[in-house]
């Protein structure tokens, strides 16, 4: 028997593709606490590359759609397309579309860590980014492209060649700092890093407090935007600057 008196979940459903840092999500709900439940399920990535002909397949609406009604079934309110190679990689318009699909067939409101990050910059009133990338440098300049569709100046972008999600994935707490230290610029006002297969959640007061500045992470915005979507502005403070702005 439901317990009508409990309130509802806030449940953010996310497709993930593969498993290289999945475990980011537990510890956001986990960080986040109380009625927040971010459910997660793998999509078949295809080939494991940072190149645009497999980025293109591994955002395929096929691939997407595959993983939706496992969501619906945990409880899903929001889907969001949690990586942002895969989106991005099809431009403005080709992202908004793939959106726009996505949401069609989950029946649900939808969104994708590319625009995460173009709504996270926007909500903190910068105008000005650097982009530290663990992308080859042709893959993140389509990230450069959509960032100044958005309205976003990108004063410097660092590529770091790396091909595999799986390799992202083995890189701990130096690494994460040394990149964002390589990627900042005195003239940006945020510092993106936008990979949803590296381990951020736990850093982020550190690359803040290294960089003296706000630090967009793609499984942080991640979340943001799904609860940005359930009209959900959570202020939590080991989770950065865009955490700790109510108003977002």
């Amino acid at each position: 028997m439901v317990d009508s008196t409990r309130p509802t979940p806030n449940t953010v459903g996310f497709l993930y593709p593969g498993y290289s840092a999945e475990d980011e999500y537990p510890r956001l709900e986990g960080i986040l606490g109380g009625d927040v439940r971010l459910p997660l399920v793998h999509t078949d990535i295809g080939e494991d590359a940072h190149r645009v002909d497999a980025l293109l397949e591994m955002g395929s609406a096929a691939r997407l759609a595959a993983g939706v009604a496992e969501l619906a079934e945990r409880g899903a309110q929001a889907v969001v397309w949690a990586c942002t190679s895969a989106s991005f990689v099809f431009g403005w318009e080709g992202a908004e579309e793939q959106v726009r699909e996505l949401s069609e067939t989950a029946g649900m409101p939808a969104s994708s860590t590319s625009f995460a990050f173009a709504h996270a910059v926007q909500a903190l009133g910068a105008e000005r980014v650097a982009i530290a990338a663990t992308y080859p440098e042709d893959v993140a300049d389509y990230f450069r492209a959509f960032l100044k569709a958005a309205g976003a100046e990108v004063v410097s972008m660092r590529g770091s060649g790396i091909i595999t999600a799986a390799e992202v994935g083995t890189w701990g707490r130096e690494e994460v700092l040394r990149l964002a230290r390589a990627g900042d610029h005195p003239e940006a006002q945020a510092v993106l890093l936008p990979d949803t297969a590296l381990h951020t959640a736990a850093w982020i007061p550190d690359l803040e407090a290294e960089l003296g500045k706000p630090v967009l992470t793609a499984n942080q915005v991640t979340v943001w935007e799904g609860l940005r979507l359930l009209g959900r502005d959570p202020v939590h403070d080991r989770l950065g600057t865009l955490f700790a702005r109510s108003g977002g």
